[in-house]
């Protein structure tokens, strides 16, 4: 409540949200059944609407004080935060130092949390290494159990918000994860339309361009930029609009 204050809401908002937030009472009913009103004094629940919002409006004075402790540690570690989903990103050519800079600020983080009343999901705490090198690397582990954490072994490629990449960034899962995805979509055409009849031609068209070929370009313009290499991403899109075609 001391953050939404200082936030600047009206007082109205304040009094709703501290009338929301505290001794709140709630119960179910399925059908003609209704249970006993039960306590919720544990916060928003899980999938509110209001969640994002306020958890967003609470972690943001913990990003700003994580932030200038990280500067004033001199650990050179930038961070980006989507809602609870934050991202720690170190660049050295040393695996070593990269390493040592990230349980530096996963060590600042989680006790800094541990102020606010939050805690770290240990177990989905991931760490992942890019490379330009062409020749084959092995990065380090990342030892976290000093810190209550796992020992993070880097995989070889890495899902984050519907991206997925790879050691090289060359986006060969992406669009072949994408690609796959869109046939599986055209398949399932067939079972559109009624009993007696299918959907036209021209139907399956607009389907294809205005819904499964926006799954195909996901967030292409992370590939397809000046320079790079893509004939083998090129390729298997136009595998997959054969077989669209066909």
């Amino acid at each position: 409540m001391q953050i939404i204050d200082k936030v600047g809401l009206d007082t109205r908002v304040i009094k709703f949200f501290s009338n929301y937030l505290i001794e709140r009472k709630t119960n179910y009913l399925w059908n003609n059944f209704s249970s006993p009103i039960f306590n919720i004094n544990v916060g928003v629940g899980q999938g509110s609407t209001l969640s994002p919002i306020l958890l967003a409006l609470y972690l943001s004075p913990f990003l700003f004080i994580l932030e200038k402790h990280l500067k004033n540690l001199k650990i050179p570690v930038s961070t980006i935060s989507f809602i609870d989903d934050e991202l720690f990103i170190a660049q050295n050519k040393s695996f070593e130092v990269s390493n040592s800079h990230l349980f530096y600020s996963y060590n600042v983080m989680t006790n800094l949390l541990d102020k606010f009343g939050l805690i770290v999901e240990h177990s989905k705490t991931e760490v992942f290494h890019f490379s330009r090198s062409h020749s084959p690397f092995n990065p380090l582990s990342l030892n976290l159990s000093s810190l209550g954490g796992p020992i993070l072994t880097p995989k070889n490629s890495w899902k984050y918000l519907g991206f997925i990449f790879d050691k090289k960034l060359t986006f060969h899962q992406h669009v072949n994860f994408y690609s796959n995805r869109v046939l599986s979509s055209v398949k399932c055409m067939k079972l559109l339309g009624n009993s007696s009849c299918g959907i036209t031609l021209l139907q399956k068209q607009l389907l294809y361009r205005y819904c499964v070929l926006l799954i195909t370009l996901y967030r292409f313009q992370l590939w397809f930029y000046n320079c790079a290499p893509l004939s083998y991403l090129l390729k298997a899109l136009g595998k997959m609009q054969r077989k669209v075609a066909i």
